[in-house]
């Protein structure tokens, strides 16, 4: 087998065998095939597409490339939830306790973000203590015990994606679907969840900027779950304005406190009901959708959520405490108001430059090098529909100099203000 003549099929519109795909996995993981050679399939398939076969097989390919967690000392269902990532993506922090509340076991492995700000680990990393930093047994017993433990991937899971990943990067291939597909999924895969709950963002701050391809997107993951053996779903979402009000990695936490509270955004909480609604139904928890909802939102009223991540953060190593007492979180020294030059509706929040501005506060990592300022960020204090005056605090910015101008240049780019405007809705679809 030559790969050449792999190359050669897929830019003439063939449909690759598994025997080819795999031919190429492993030759590229181990070296035999060299950068140009996967760079010309990964861009053959960026013009040519592939099948749900060669999707499925691909992602099979690259899972078994690395190592695979063996979750099954852990009791029962094991249900993992990833978003495509957006601006304020505070999901997970009232996700994972809320369900885990009610019985369903969370074993979650999460990285530290690129983009606008950090990833899960690098929001959770902003309560003084807390660690991912633990041996497989701990975190078997964290699960079995509490239902919820986050561990930071091993270096070894799904190396053909790393790999593929940095290619695609730098060869103009990223956009690809069926790449980007199996990216995704070969991870969560690999990760030893029994079901997956997928949050396929669209719009300026998501990755894919049209519900068609946000769509297509969803299907093709929800394929690949279905043909390895997965329960999956996917709920398409709205990432024009970000989501919540918080943008930054300790503001995100103190806001995930009071969404646990009761309190919070309401485009937030929907969010998680929807989200965590198909969890608790994958996890045998409830019979049909509306009665796992009604035992979330009575998990959030009684408290049970709120105790569930005091517990979880006091087992990574975490001050509970803190979670009492938000204001004990990281803060940045400077705060400045940005204003309304004029009275209306607010008609555009573009999540993008506010995603933007606030990784030039330090919230997020531009490189893999980048540190993270826990304490920076934005505040969002109107969203899209919302009436303002003139003068009017539209956010708050929380910075550690004085020196905002860049950052002042993107918000001003990013919000308009008209006589009316629509009010954005957040679920778009939902793929199962």
């Amino acid at each position: 087998m030559r790969m050449v003549d792999i190359i050669t099929k897929k830019r003439d519109g063939g449909v690759m065998s598994p025997e080819e795909i795999r031919f190429f996995i492993e030759g590229y993981v181990g070296g035999t095939i060299p950068d140009y050679q996967a760079s010309a399939l990964a861009m053959a398939i960026y013009f040519r597409d592939m099948n749900d076969a060669e999707i499925a097989e691909l992602t099979r390919a690259m899972v078994d490339s690395g190592d695979t967690v063996d979750l099954s000392a852990i009791a029962g269902k094991k249900v993992d939830k990833h978003s495509t990532g957006g601006v304020g993506d505070t999901t997970t922090l009232v996700l994972a306790p809320l369900v885990a509340s009610l019985g369903v076991k969370v074993a979650k492995m999460s990285g530290r973000g690129l983009g606008f700000t950090g990833g899960t680990i690098d929001k959770l990393e902003s309560i003084p203590g807390f660690s991912v930093e633990m041996s497989g047994k701990q975190f078997i017993d964290h699960v079995n015990h509490d239902h919820i433990a986050v561990i930071g991937q091993t270096g070894d899971l799904v190396p053909a994606d790393k790999k593929l990943y940095a290619l695609r990067d730098v060869s103009g291939s990223v956009e690809s679907i069926p790449l980007i597909a199996s990216s995704i999924m070969s991870k969560k895969i690999a990760a030893g969840a029994d079901a997956i709950v997928l949050e396929v963002t669209c719009g300026d701050g998501a990755f894919m900027k049209n519900e068609r391809d946000a769509i297509r997107l969803a299907k093709t993951m929800v394929q690949i779950g279905k043909h390895v053996g997965r329960e999956t779903s996917a709920v398409i979402t709205d990432m024009a304005q970000p989501l919540g009000y918080a943008i930054g990695n300790a503001l995100e936490v103190k806001e995930a406190i009071e969404t646990l509270k009761g309190n919070g955004p309401s485009d937030l909480k929907e969010l998680v009901y929807e989200l965590g609604s198909r969890m608790v139904l994958f996890a045998g928890k409830a019979e049909h959708l509306p009665d796992a909802r009604k035992q979330l939102e009575q998990a959030l009223v009684q408290g049970k959520a709120y105790e569930k991540f005091k517990q979880f953060i006091a087992n990574q190593g975490g001050d509970p405490q803190i979670i009492d007492n938000p204001e004990r979180l990281p803060k940045a020294q400077h705060q400045f108001e940005f204003r309304a030059s004029s009275s209306g509706v607010v008609a555009q929040l573009k999540a993008d430059q506010i995603g933007l501005a606030a990784m030039l506060l330090g919230a997020g990592r531009a490189t893999k090098e980048d540190s993270i300022n826990h304490a920076t960020g934005i505040v969002l204090h109107k969203k899209i529909g919302d009436k303002v005056k003139e003068g009017e605090s539209l956010l708050t910015i929380h910075a550690d100099t004085e020196d905002i101008d860049q950052v002042l240049e993107k918000l001003e780019q990013s919000i308009s203000i008209t006589e009316r405007a629509e009010q954005l809705k957040l679920i778009r679809r939902i793929i199962s």
